[in-house]
């Protein structure tokens, strides 16, 4: 699939609105939180829970589905559910029916990674490029996020903010179904085509990548639903106003979602370890320095360390695709988003509660020990992390004349011995 076909658009489209969705209520909390009469933002926190627990564990059907029905009817279905769903939250009188439509929200969201992220790779040439390509789509929604929400907060309340991205997921869901063709079968249809590694070898990376996934979601689901209050405390006095603070969210997170295509184009040319590894342990310093950090230095260093955040992102999806065949990859894929998201939901849990009990500090400081736990992992990676070359076509024996040429023109007995023949009895060189 070329990256300009206006199946890859939509797409990426599609990336960018499954996490513009989930960043929507992280973005406009404190107006939500006044609305339904809470004193802190703090306390609504954990009524988004639900959103980010199904948007792991659907992932399991979701990859399922995918591979066993078909992708491209998975991906109508989830521009349909989540505009609905994104209306539904939008009509929510209470804090549980807000709980409620949120959950239902993270159903349909989980469908489009493990389903999604397969179907844009398929039979791409540079998997590497296009998966960084689409991961700067999916990080250019979270800057989407930060400015059209805190705009539409400002002038038109939280309920728009919703409202607005549900219709346009409704009319890209409309697009999809009439622009992108019908599969010819479903992938798990397929013939088999790769070359397997060694059982021990794959343990071992599926167990890395688990690992560093769970890690590297709660840094995700941490940094992202944090950082638009983080910015508000730690800029007080310097900028005040939402729409201003989501400006500035949405620059710095648009900065460092292209550093998803550097990397991109260096999974296609180098091993995995040698890339992976430096860009989580520069995460760990980062932090640390932006723990202590006020004012327009910790600014930049938020931009520091998304960037690098950001870059982390592209791995997982890159060993899907490179070790998985693409019969099951939908499969593979929803089950170590199921475990990852499902476990990085307890970062969206404690986010409130840790925050206020301990402060951005603490948070920042437990960020820096999570960073040091996925390089360790990510170091348990095989050195040369790619698969064998296919072993080589045997030699095609050379060509003997048929009829009476043969008859006429026998062949000599060197040239008999070269392709294995034994000579005939009594002949000489």
């Amino acid at each position: 699939m070329s990256n300009t076909s206006r199946t890859a658009l939509l797409l990426n489209v599609g990336h960018a609105m499954d996490h513009l969705f989930l960043l929507i209520f992280a973005t406009a909390v404190g107006a939500i939180a006044v609305d339904f009469g809470f004193a802190r933002w703090e306390d609504l926190m954990p009524f988004a829970t639900g959103a980010f627990v199904l948007f792991g564990l659907g992932s399991l059907p979701a990859g399922r589905l995918g591979d066993l029905w078909g992708r491209r009817a998975m991906m109508v279905i989830f521009f349909l559910g989540l505009g609905a769903a994104g209306l539904l939250v939008a009509s929510a009188q209470r804090p549980w029916q807000l709980a409620v439509a949120l959950t239902i929200m993270g159903a349909f969201a989980s469908i489009y990674h493990p389903v999604g992220i397969p179907m844009i790779v398929q039979n791409s040439t540079r998997p590497g490029f296009t998966i960084g390509l689409n991961g700067l789509a999916g990080n250019l929604g979270i800057a989407v996020a930060a400015v059209l929400t805190g705009f539409l907060v400002q002038r038109t309340g939280w309920r728009m903010a919703f409202a607005v991205p549900a219709l346009l997921a409704v009319l890209c869901g409309v697009l999809f179904a009439l622009v992108v063709p019908r599969e010819e079968m479903a992938p798990a249809r397929k013939p088999r085509r790769g070359v397997e590694l060694p059982a021990s070898v794959m343990m071992r990376i599926f167990f890395v990548m688990t690992l560093a996934a769970v890690s590297g979601s709660m840094i995700f689901n941490f940094t992202t639903n944090g950082n638009s209050q983080l910015l508000a405390e730690r800029l007080r006095g310097l900028v005040d106003d939402p729409a201003r603070l989501g400006l500035l969210l949405a620059l710095a997170y648009t900065v460092a979602s292209f550093a998803q295509i550097v990397v991109g184009k260096l999974i296609d040319r180098y091993p995995l370890k040698a890339v992976y590894l430096p860009i989580v342990a520069a995460q760990v310093p980062l932090f640390l320095l932006a723990s202590s950090a006020q004012g327009w230095v910790f600014y930049a260093l938020v931009l520091a360390f998304m960037v690098f955040v950001f870059g982390a992102i592209p791995f997982i999806d890159a060993m899907i695709v490179r070790y998985v065949d693409d019969r099951m990859r939908s499969r593979v894929a929803g089950m170590r988003l199921a475990v990852s998201f499902g476990v990085s939901a307890l970062a969206v849990y404690l986010l409130g509660p840790t925050v206020k009990a301990a402060g951005f500090t603490t948070l920042l400081l437990v960020m820096a020990a999570i960073s040091a736990a996925t390089t360790l992992f990510v170091s348990l990676l095989p050195a040369a992390c790619r698969p064998p070359p296919p072993p080589p076509r045997p030699p095609r024996p050379p060509r003997r004349a048929s009829g009476p040429a043969a008859a006429a023109w026998p062949i000599r007995p060197s040239i008999r011995r070269r392709t294995g023949s034994p000579p005939p009895a009594g002949s000489t060189i």
